[in-house]
Order: structure tokens, then C-alpha cells, then sequence
């Protein structure tokens, strides 16, 4: 079996009187995909952000190989190295070049030399697709291509375990299928991921296992096949069969 990377135990967040998630519970394991769906407003994205201490959770634990990385004590840039984040908006520098975005963080916090950190960069936006564009500026590109120089940021890092806050959502629906593409590759070759989609087909071919979340709670934990075709809760068949009629 493989060693868990990340087991969260009782995870709750609320903002002010507002209890966005409680009583969270799940691990994840080296090579695991796991895709978090659910209706707007369920806490998905509250509880990526929580994972990787964007948000300081209100109580509970995040163990990262053992160590609760909400702990005073806890180096959260260090952390943050080894678990990337993707946003749903791209977050890219406006005034750096896409290789410029993808050595930044590691010449600043992994303390990489320039050339080091260029020789790393240029073989993640090779990987994506994204090498005639080494010397573009975000306005110069796509949303597709932005997300994709995201994700090789990300990946530029080397991370354990990478985070995807909705990647697809703010694209137009043709560049949707370039970036599923690259997760697809990643996902084949192993890295760990979590992802919060609304990409429904994306989430039953490609994850090990699907959360469904509703109400700041996890409703179902299971299998992909098992969740999209003997979904055990009401709120799961509803959110489900809103998918299958769209």
C-alpha cells in the first residue's frame, strides 16, 4: 500500500458565524488522483485552499507525512514547494515572460540558480506544450496557454502533490480539452494530484477516487465507477443526474 502523503482528520473552516466546512476527513496517497465535485458554494475550493494553508483552517489537522502543517511551528513557503496550486484564474505574473513565471519560484524559494532554474523551466513548458511561447507575456497568450504555463509553473517546483482549483472553469470550451490533456498525461504518469473540476467526464475516466461534497460536508468517498454509477445519497444522485441531463 502505498505511504499517505496527506491525511486531513476533522478539518472544519468558518468565516465569522458561517461553518463553510466541517468535520472534514481523507487521505491521499503517493500516485492518487483524487477529483472533489460537488454544487457551487459546497466548500470545494474553501478546502484546497485550506490544504494548502491559503486559508488558515478553523480546527482540525492537516498532517503532510505526519506533521499537522497548521502548527505555529510549520514552515508554510517550504510546505507550499511541496504542494503546488493551479488557480482557477491562472494567478500568472503580467509583467513576466512565461519562463520568467516558471523560474521565479524556484530561484526565490527552492534558492536555484538562474540556469538551473531556466533548464528546469524550459522542460515543464516543453512538457505542456508551451515551448514557442518561452518569451511571451500573459496578455500575448490564450487562456488555455496561460493555464497551461500554470501548470508548468507548478511543476517547475517539483512538488509532491499538485493542487487544481477548478482549471478549466475560465476557459472558452475549446481550450478546455488542451489543459484536461496535460492533467490526463500527469495523471498517467503517476503524480499525485487533487482536483476540484466541474469536468464530470474528466473526473469519472481519469481519478482513482471521486469526492462529492455538499454543504461543507463530505457526502460520498468512493471509486469513480462506483460513486458516477451506484451513487449511495440522495444529494449525489441529484447533483449527478443534473450532469447526465446537461
Amino acid at each position: 500500500m502505498s505511504e499517505k502523503i496527506l491525511e486531513v482528520k476533522h478539518l472544519g473552516k468558518a468565516f465569522g458565524s458561517n461553518k463553510v466546512l466541517r468535520d472534514i476527513d481523507f487521505s491521499v496517497s503517493a500516485g492518487d488522483v483524487t477529483c472533489i465535485i460537488g454544487p457551487s458554494g459546497s466548500g470545494k475550493s474553501t478546502l484546497l485552499r485550506c490544504l494548502n494553508m491559503l486559508e488558515t483552517p478553523s480546527g482540525g489537522e492537516i498532517n503532510y507525512h505526519g506533521t499537522d502543517i497548521t502548527s505555529k511551528n510549520v514552515n508554510v513557503p517550504e510546505y507550499r514547494s511541496k504542494v503546488g496550486m493551479v488557480f482557477q484564474n491562472f494567478n500568472l505574473f503580467n509583467n513576466m515572460t512565461a519562463l520568467k513565471n516558471c523560474t521565479i519560484g524556484q530561484e526565490k524559494v527552492l534558492k536555484k540558480s538562474k540556469e538551473e532554474a531556466e533548464k528546469k523551466a524550459l522542460y515543464y513548458l516543453e512538457k505542456v506544450g508551451m515551448a514557442p511561447y518561452i518569451n511571451a507575456k500573459p496578455k500575448q497568450l490564450s487562456g488555455g496557454q496561460k493555464q497551461r504555463v500554470a501548470i508548468a509553473r507548478a511543476l517547475a517546483m517539483e512538488p509532491e502533490i499538485l493542487l487544481f482549483d477548478e482549471p478549466t472553469s475560465a476557459l472558452d470550451p475549446q481550450m478546455v480539452g488542451e489543459v484536461l490533456e496535460v492533467m490526463r498525461d500527469l495523471a498517467h504518469e503517476g503524480l499525485t494530484m487533487i482536483i476540484v473540476t466541474h469536468e464530470m467526464a474528466f473526473a469519472r475516466d481519469v481519478s482513482k477516487r471521486v469526492i462529492f461534497m455538499a454543504n461543507g460536508i463530505i457526502v460520498e468517498d468512493c471509486p469513480p465507477k462506483e460513486l458516477f454509477e451506484n451513487p449511495k445519497d440522495q444529494l449525489t444522485k441529484e447533483f449527478l443526474s443534473r450532469f447526465r441531463n446537461a
